[in-house]
């Protein structure tokens, strides 16, 4: 298959494409802030850069995937934070265009992160061609797809994963299990929002999918074809732990406890529908809910 680089390749999602990609056949590098955490964390075969300048001069990387970015969902948003949002994404992908331009040859195909946030907030159905209604996860996301886009200049095949709410070890579940497994757990707001999700596995095997299909390109929606809303979602993860959902925060108290964080991520949201995969034959493991949620827990609520 080649040789793929990854950035972000120890967070939720590279970890896991990286041990799949050396499955697929493969030869993986990652640039990481911290090597020692993650050889922890990554397979043996996969390479290990700590910044672009310890690549060789003229290597050649067949496959780029670009995930570098710090969470947005780890605490309050303040303007220093926002800052750093925008510089671990947009400043961290202009130096990767800048690093291929100058001493390395350019990837064939740049699968270049983005998010559902793109469409800002919106219960119409969204494909792929939709706008957005702005706001700061908007402004940030085409930011980052503009910077990514550069790539096209030096002869890449680019795409921009526009990724829902990633359902696997870890991610968007690790911040609501504690409350629900106490009995604590259900909507957000008037819980009319939509979620658009998404289970791990389809997220690495749409990776796949994109990699392997060379007419793909542009932007491809990363999300089961089955959005629910925020109310659905929380009965269902109640239901797949066995625990009450009934429980339900007011939206002066998200925005008390979370500030902008609140507004942007958890009581706004966005029908998304994943057009391009979908239209180019990609099936989705996980098409609704509540199976991808009893694969999680060991149930079979589907």
């Amino acid at each position: 298959m080649g040789s793929m680089l990854v950035t972000g390749g120890s967070g939720f999602i590279g970890r896991n494409l990286c041990k799949s990609a050396l499955h697929w056949g493969f030869d993986v590098a990652v640039i990481t802030r911290d090597k020692k955490m993650a050889r922890k964390i990554l397979p043996t075969p996969v390479t290990l850069y700590s910044c672009l300048d310890e690549i060789a001069e003229g290597t050649q990387y067949d496959s780029l995937v670009n995930l570098a970015g710090e969470s947005l969902a780890s605490g309050r948003w303040t303007e220093i934070r926002k800052q750093k949002f925008y510089d671990s994404r947009i400043g961290f992908t202009d130096r990767l265009v800048n690093s291929f331009s100058e001493h390395l040859p350019p990837p064939k195909q740049v699968l270049s992160a983005s998010a559902v946030g793109f469409y800002g907030h919106s219960s119409e159905a969204l494909d792929e061609n939709s706008g957005s209604s702005g706001g700061f996860s908007h402004y940030l996301c085409s930011s980052w797809e503009k910077s990514a886009k550069a790539f096209e200049a030096l002869g890449s095949r680019v795409s921009f994963l526009r990724i829902g709410i990633v359902l696997g070890d870890g991610g968007a579940l690790a911040n609501m299990l504690p409350a629900f497994r106490l009995g604590l757990g259900g909507s957000l707001g008037n819980g009319r929002q939509y979620m658009s999700w998404i289970h791990l596995d389809d997220v690495i095997r749409a990776i796949h999918f994109c990699l392997k299909n060379e007419d793909i390109s542009g932007a491809i929606n990363l999300s089961a074809p089955n959005p629910v809303t925020n109310k659905e979602f929380s009965q269902a993860l109640g239901k797949a732990l066995g625990r009450p959902s009934a429980f339900t925060m007011p939206s002066w108290g998200a925005r008390f406890i979370f500030g902008e964080l609140a507004d942007e991520l958890l009581l706004g949201g966005q029908r998304v529908f994943p057009g391009v995969l979908l239209d180019r034959g990609f099936k989705f493991s996980f098409n609704t809910l509540e199976v991808a949620l009893g694969s999680l827990f060991g149930k079979d609520t589907g």
